[in-house]
């Protein structure tokens, strides 16, 4: 039994660190959110994390960053992408035991130094790597991210719920950026604070762009702002508010290119790794 509550809280802090949240309780309600909007995606998040928190156990890695749920966050949303962009098939569950894989060896290279942080790096290079793979060699198909909620009015609640639930690409239902709030909440209510600001800034920034609608009530463009939001929060507003705002604009960028969503979320770890070399710049001249 023991044994089990340690796993769980394991798999539960592997979900709750894709948002930051070092919390079993948090990493609960998140998983209620996916499930909330695709039972298929819920158990493939599953599977990618007890298959990318396995990879760190057998290659013999830190014991603690596995508790932490460090090595498990890549592989939930390894496991999410996959049932987004790929049909259900022998070769992409084949693609999603890779990917998970690769994505905790990946996190690894980057926790071993201390110029470059990882955040979802290793997710996003592992699922973009087996991509190409996949597609070049197996012919399967890679699927564009669909919208479910196509409309030319904004509707303000929906694009802020959504612009939550997209972190974790949960886009048809605003029940699952609710949840994920709640899970942010259990753990910080300062976080939560910053997940409510992320969401709601890149609101006015995208109307005053003239971004599409459709886009803006998919929560397409908020979802980068949710993570900058609680990633860079603790390091001054001005300057986390500055950044969340540029990675807006990014992301809009992002949304005109010919390959669309398939950027993930790029934009977050340029923003991220931007405000590090900074602050060790002013560190060196300080």
């Amino acid at each position: 039994m023991v044994f089990i509550h340690n796993l769980l809280l394991i798999l539960g802090r592997g979900i709750g660190q894709v948002m930051f949240q070092n919390n079993a309780l948090s990493g609960l309600f998140m998983l209620i959110g996916i499930f909330l909007n695709s039972w298929q995606m819920g158990i493939l998040a599953v599977c990618g994390n007890i298959i990318s928190t396995l990879t760190a156990h057998f290659s013999g890695y830190k014991y603690d960053d596995i508790k932490n749920g460090l090595y498990g966050f890549n592989g939930t949303l390894v496991g999410i992408a996959v049932g987004v962009f790929l049909q259900l098939s022998v070769g992409s569950l084949i693609m999603l035991i890779i990917a998970s894989a690769l994505s905790t060896w990946i996190a690894y290279f980057f926790n071993q130094q201390r110029l470059i942080p990882g955040f979802t790096a290793p997710f996003i290079l592992a699922v973009w790597e087996c991509w190409e793979f996949a597609a070049g060699l197996y012919q399967i198909t890679i699927s564009s991210y669909t919208v479910m909620y196509t409309t030319q009015n904004i509707n303000y609640f929906q694009a802020f719920c959504l612009g939550i639930g997209q972190v974790m690409f949960q886009g048809n239902t605003i029940l699952s950026g609710l949840c994920f709030l709640i899970g942010i909440l259990i753990n910080s209510r300062k976080a939560s604070l910053y997940t409510i600001l992320g969401a709601l800034l890149p609101i006015p920034l995208a109307i005053l762009l003239e971004v599409d609608a459709t886009d803006l009530n998919a929560g397409l463009m908020g979802y980068n702002g949710v993570l900058c939001a609680i990633a860079l929060g603790g390091t001054g507003w001005k300057s986390g508010v500055c950044r969340m705002l540029c990675l807006t604009v990014h992301r809009i960028t992002d949304s005109r290119n010919e390959f669309g969503y398939h950027y993930l979320n790029r934009s977050l770890c340029y923003i991220c790794m931007d405000h590090t070399n900074d602050t060790k710049s002013n560190k060196n001249a300080e």
